[in-house]
């Protein structure tokens, strides 16, 4: 039975559960851009799912043409970035420590924030053509999550270089340095994350998700510290640069930036 959600307060996710499955869809044309009220309204989702024990499996895909652009420029301000980026880092600690098994379903664009939501679920399939990158650098900022666990993933210089010149990749290129479980071509991807979905469903929903605790706990110790040490930075360093200000500045005025090196 396929149940969607009626929750008319949601404007920027959809929820549709089908049995032991729910599948959460960012909404936010034409990119899925996640601004301060998708990721309330995510928090909100994975809350009220973690609470179904019939629940074992999330899958999250995005409308139409991406599953994300990342995180809104505009919520970098700042007057903003401090509740952005702890909303923001709750929603990841919340997907971190969820017993559910969670999905990501990359297709498009899959930038920032964006490629980080998609990272830190426990499997992700990416179709072949989509691209992934941490473009932040570009704005004079640093993508907080991915300095913290990119390099678990993908290895210390592979993550150095795709945070430091914000080069973007595809999404065949993210399987083969173990950013993405698995890349097919996008008119695979739904019958792909589907037979994926079908073995976890032949499993012990206890099982999976004392083995899922298991398989992060050394990671797990580091995860917090390391974001929150991030964080430190961020919001210490970082923001009182000007370049930070005048990348973020020129983003929203749609011209290339003058960096002055402070």
């Amino acid at each position: 039975m396929t149940t969607s959600s009626t929750d008319t307060k949601l404007s920027r996710v959809s929820l549709e559960i089908d049995g032991a499955v729910a599948t959460i869809m960012l909404r936010n044309p034409s990119v899925n851009v996640i601004d301060i009220r998708m990721m309330e309204e995510l928090a909100q989702v994975l809350a009220e799912l973690e609470a179904q024990t019939k629940i074992s499996v999330i899958v999250i895909c995005g409308e139409g043409r991406a599953f994300s652009a990342g995180v809104d420029v505009a919520a970098h301000t700042p007057d903003k970035v401090e509740e952005m980026l702890s909303k923001f880092h709750g929603l990841i600690r919340a997907l971190v420590a969820s017993k559910k098994i969670t999905i990501a379903t990359v297709h498009g664009l899959c930038l920032g924030g964006g490629a980080e939501l998609a990272m830190v679920c426990d499997l992700v399939y990416t179709s072949e053509q989509a691209e992934w990158a941490f473009p932040e650098i570009k704005l004079g900022c640093y993508p907080p999550v991915a300095c913290t666990a990119l390099a678990a993933l993908v290895g210390q210089k592979r993550a150095a270089e795709m945070i430091l010149t914000g080069r973007s990749i595809s999404g065949r290129e993210a399987a083969e340095i173990r950013l993405a479980t698995r890349a097919v071509p996008e008119m695979q991807l739904s019958s792909a994350v589907a037979a994926g979905v079908g073995q976890l469903l032949h499993l012990s929903p206890a099982a999976l998700a004392v083995a899922k605790e298991a398989c992060y706990a050394w990671d797990a110790m580091h995860f917090d510290k390391g974001l929150a040490r991030a964080e430190k930075i961020y919001f210490e360093d970082l923001m009182k640069t000007s370049d930070a200000q005048e990348g973020i500045r020129a983003f929203l005025e749609r011209r290339p930036p003058k960096w002055r090196g402070e």
